[in-house]
């Protein structure tokens, strides 16, 4: 499909979304609160068959986090970015490792690099950094290490 095609296809069961067409995938913009089924949508539908989560991670706006999805049909070659506004002080939102397997780990490196919580995920705990480092979220912003003296 096209991007105008997905577009259209997506605004039909989510006209909430919205949208960004400038690079080279078509990105989506959706409230937290709608971002679970938005996905299972996405997931199960024949027509999209978005069948492989290849990345996801979050950014760091200072002002608010974002939750980045890359998602791909291998049936019918295309792919979306979906992307979600967290809020910095309790930024959480619904797991997706039910829906796309490979999500535990990208979840789990994001839980705590970035201290999203993710809810009902199978087993949320520390993936790369040492015990003693959780809640310290080291590529958030505003993480200050006192020993190589790094603020942002």
């Amino acid at each position: 499909m096209t991007k105008e095609e997905l577009k259209l296809n997506i605004t039909e069961w989510s006209p909430a979304s919205t949208f960004d067409e400038a690079g080279q995938w078509l990105n989506i913009n959706v409230e937290a609160n709608e971002f679970l089924p938005f996905m299972q949508q996405l997931r199960h539908s024949e027509a999209l068959c978005f069948d492989y989560l290849f990345c996801l991670t979050c950014v760091d706006w200072k002002t608010h986090l974002t939750m980045v999805y890359h998602l791909s049909s291998t049936k019918f070659r295309h792919n979306v970015v979906v992307k979600v506004k967290l809020d910095r002080s309790k930024p959480e939102i619904e797991t997706v490792a039910h829906i796309w397997r490979t999500a535990e780990f990208h979840e789990r490196e994001v839980y705590e690099m970035f201290g999203v919580h993710f809810l009902n995920h199978p087993d949320l705990r520390l993936l790369i950094l040492p015990e003693g480092w959780e809640g310290k979220n080291p590529l958030r912003k505003d993480f200050e290490d006192p020993i190589n003296m790094i603020k942002l």
